[in-house]
């Protein structure tokens, strides 16, 4: 067994660098720009509903300082190992050359769960907002056309209880009548009826459209986004301060209590419920892990990677604080109950609650901004995820589909077309809150994972050059996987359960296909090492000057 930790020697990243067909086009900015698209979107647009309701009501705010501690823990340790393997495929690179294989396998195996189920988060998000959009102009998509297998019958459910129970008020009641009607009027397939995300199905379509010509025109169509999306969060902080309740901060930590749906309950507010809540909008940080995923088509890695991951990591997290608590200052965080008076608030809280404050002109501009703005998360995410399957492929890891390049475009066609098609119709059956929690638990996972090889790499190699080093590094790794580890255990039952299948299912698959099929295993990469063992020394990738 002791061949699984085997690491992949450093002459072949070089290898895989010189005949990279990808194209190094981004620059520091573009790369800054890549995480700041990715982060902002996700968590103010869309987890913002969710975290306040179900986990931590006003105090949504520790939430996202408790997240945004973990990042920067696992964030430096991202720009240490970026500053030594500035290549494509993230922290399963980075592990591959410095761990071993096993382990490089399984931090892939979370990062597929990472930012898969991340893309899929965002297309539902997106499809919430498009709906609001299109209202806004006279147009109603069929209920059916817009929501899910698994909420339209929660929601069916719970209505047909809560007439059954009585003694409600006239306008739940019509709010319940309304969900059983749209409910008996959707078309029936095989004596079933359909639910289908349509929107956010065609969104991710479109998304894969634009990623297949290349990634400089990705990387502009991104940066004009993202340009868009700051102004409008810094509009959503500067309007919506003139219209903050502060009664609607009180409690700011809400008394732990229970919350049912469909007939099951769970814990929520309180002490538990802030950490819950930062587990659950921990998918809001994705954005910084996606600028390792860009190192292979980076003008100059090894510097300017470290920088846009700290620096958007930074930016946005300032920006996460502030909205939460002008969101949960203007609505109260019971009315973002999906069951309640707003039910579609859950999905476009931001825009829901402007419009609850009388300023339905406000809630244009967001609904415009966030619909626009939320392209370029799912753009991002479905990049990264397919750089990291481009990793993997080319270790032998994966099948081979995945690593071809397109000669034309420098970009892996097939690769995006099939993650696309996956993406697509899992997003248009699924519903946003469990595959939240589940992006939650890859990206924790990863952060976790990459905490300890770093520190790994520094005891076992303290000579090996490093452009970028964490300060305090026992410190920093170890405050970095204690709280990754602990927000893991704050996630869903569901979510943790779903998970860790993922993660046996990972096992599985290594030993059956991947183990078998290695590049390494089989001698692709000729001398090949063992985790105790130092071959990192012995090179030096120079790329910076390869265009």
């Amino acid at each position: 067994m002791s061949n699984i930790w085997m690491k992949k020697p450093m002459e072949a990243y070089e290898a895989d660098i010189k005949k990279s067909e990808l194209k190094r086009v981004l620059g520091k900015w573009s790369l800054t720009a890549i995480g700041i698209g990715a982060i902002i979107g996700g968590g103010i647009f869309v987890l913002t509903g969710t975290g306040a309701y179900y986990n931590a009501g006003p105090a949504l705010a520790l939430s996202f300082v408790i997240a945004g501690i973990a990042c920067v823990f696992a964030a430096l340790c991202y720009a240490e190992f970026a500053s030594i393997l500035p290549v494509e495929g993230s922290a399963y690179a980075y592990a591959y050359g410095t761990v071993g294989e096993i382990f490089a396998w399984i931090i892939g195996w979370g990062l597929i769960l990472e930012y898969a189920m991340g893309s899929m988060t965002v297309a539902v998000s997106w499809s919430g907002y498009f709906a609001k959009m299109l209202k806004m102009v006279g147009l109603h998509l069929p209920y059916w056309m817009t929501t899910d297998p698994g909420t339209a019958n929660k929601a069916f459910g719970e209505a047909s209880r809560q007439i059954a129970a009585g003694n409600l008020s006239l306008e739940k009641l019509q709010t319940f009548q309304e969900t059983i009607s749209n409910f008996n009027a959707a078309p029936e397939l095989f004596n079933m009826k359909l639910f289908l995300n349509l929107p956010a199905l065609c969104i991710v379509l479109f998304v894969i459209s634009i990623l297949i010509r290349g990634t400089k025109g990705a990387a502009k169509a991104n940066n004009f986004i993202v340009v868009l999306k700051v102004s409008a969060i810094i509009f959503v902080i500067i309007a919506g301060i003139f219209f903050i309740n502060v009664d609607n901060w009180m409690p700011f930590i809400p008394a732990a209590t229970t919350i049912t749906e469909n007939g099951v309950s769970h814990p929520a507010y309180g002490i538990s419920g802030v950490v819950a809540g930062a587990s659950a909008i921990f998918f809001a940080y994705v954005g910084f892990d996606a600028v390792s995923t860009q190192a292979g088509e980076a003008i100059n890695p090894k510097k300017d990677v470290p920088f846009a991951i700290i620096t958007s990591l930074i930016v946005c997290t300032v920006l996460y604080i502030l909205v939460s608590l002008v969101l949960t200052g203007m609505m109260h965080y019971t009315d973002f109950n999906p069951l309640g008076k707003y039910p579609d608030a859950i999905k476009a809280p931001v825009a829901y609650a402007f419009d609850i404050a009388g300023q339905a002109w406000a809630g244009y501009i967001i609904t415009i901004a966030a619909t626009i703005g939320l392209i370029s998360v799912l753009m991002v995410m479905i990049m990264g995820q397919s750089r990291i399957f481009l990793g993997m492929s080319k270790d032998g890891l994966i099948p081979k589909t995945f690593s071809k390049v397109n000669p034309t475009t420098g970009v892996p066609k097939k690769n995006l077309m099939i993650l696309g098609a996956i993406i697509a119709v899992v997003a248009s059956l699924t519903p946003i809150n469990e595959l939240a929690h589940m992006t939650s638990f890859g990206t924790l996972f990863a952060f976790t994972m990459v905490c300890v090889a770093v520190w790994v790499l520094r005891v076992k190699q303290p000579k090996l050059e490093r452009s970028f080093k964490v300060p305090a590094l026992p410190v920093i790794a170890c405050l970095g996987i204690v709280i990754n580890i602990y927000l893991i255990f704050n996630l869903s039952k569901e979510a943790q359960m779903y998970s860790i299948a993922w993660l046996i299912l990972g096992f599985i698959i290594y030993f059956v296909y991947s183990k078998r099929n290695s590049k390494l295993q089989n001698g692709g990469y000729g001398e090949t090492f063992t985790a105790e063992q130092q071959p990192l020394e012995e090179f030096d990738i120079d790329i910076d000057n390869k265009k």
